[in-house]
């Protein structure tokens, strides 16, 4: 078997029809140690041993493995990211976190910044690698994402983020940031949509109190580790904004509340400033 003749095959038993082939060409590209300009070129005769590589990979994506566990990375905010199942898989839709955290932040002014429930890092290394004055904390519960985390700020050489292992706020209750971003937890746990997340740590997906307990812990007590007219910002899902505003309205210290909208249109960021 040629490695046309594999990618044909291939592409017609993976799930995502629309990506089929660009998966199946790269995880030739990987097997193979092919560049992908130089396999439009290419049609070398498949080893034994390759076409068993090849396969067992195209198995795991069958099942329903997510395409960036298989590989191990996953581009985030022009940066390359290490992932594992220790972490959520980046979202495109999460850049436009960093989005909103970068254009509240000058860019060389030497910010201090929280991100909580780092995970993969994504957040934290992204606004660290476009803003290089900033200092970047990133906490995590989970000592498995630390070190995802630590991995690739130390491959992406990011000197100015450091990690400390904390439930939520518990073991950093002495900071002060001019920042606090935060991609919680915020699914119901009997969210059908869960079914298809199976693969990732359940624990940074989802949250009691039918998704708000983690949101609603973090304006209620983010504001003791920020700076005067510091900002929280907060990623959501799609139809928790306006309790979210409501429930921060309520709370003493906070002023400038707000939702951003994503590029479907939904408000699925929330932002506040201290006025403490």
């Amino acid at each position: 078997m040629n490695l046309w003749q594999w990618l044909e095959c291939a592409a017609a038993q993976l799930p995502e029809k629309e990506s089929a082939l660009l998966e199946a060409r790269l995880f030739a590209e990987r097997v193979l140690n092919i560049a992908p300009v130089r396999q439009r070129y290419r049609n070398p005769e498949l080893t034994v041993p390759q076409i068993a590589q090849l396969n067992a990979l195209l198995l795991r994506r069958a099942r329903g493995e997510p395409f960036a566990y298989i590989l191990g990375n996953q581009p985030f905010y022009h940066l390359d990211l290490k992932v594992s199942p220790a972490v959520l898989i980046p979202r495109p839709e999460t850049e436009q976190l960093v989005d909103a955290a970068l254009a509240k932040i000058p860019p060389q002014d030497c910010y201090r910044v929280i991100d909580l429930g780092t995970g993969s890092g994504a957040i934290a290394l992204a606004i660290a690698a476009e803003r290089p004055h900033c200092r970047v904390l990133a906490v995590d519960k989970s000592w498995d994402a630390l070190r995802v985390a630590q991995e690739n700020a130390r491959h992406l050489q990011l000197a100015n983020v450091h990690f400390v292992l904390s439930d939520w706020l518990t073991a950093i209750a002495d900071a002060r940031a001019d920042m606090i971003v935060s991609n919680p937890p915020y699914i119901d746990a009997h969210d059908e949509h869960l079914a298809a997340l199976a693969y990732e740590p359940q624990m940074a997906l989802v949250s009691p109190e039918h998704g708000y307990a983690d949101l609603l812990h973090l304006i209620a007590h983010a504001g003791r580790c920020l700076r005067p007219n510091g900002w929280l910002l907060l990623e959501h899902g799609n139809q928790q904004a306006q309790k979210l505003r409501a429930f921060a309205a309520e709370q003493s210290g906070w002023q400038h509340i707000h939702s951003l909208r994503d590029y479907a249109g939904w408000e699925r960021i929330t932002c506040m400033q201290c006025s403490m």
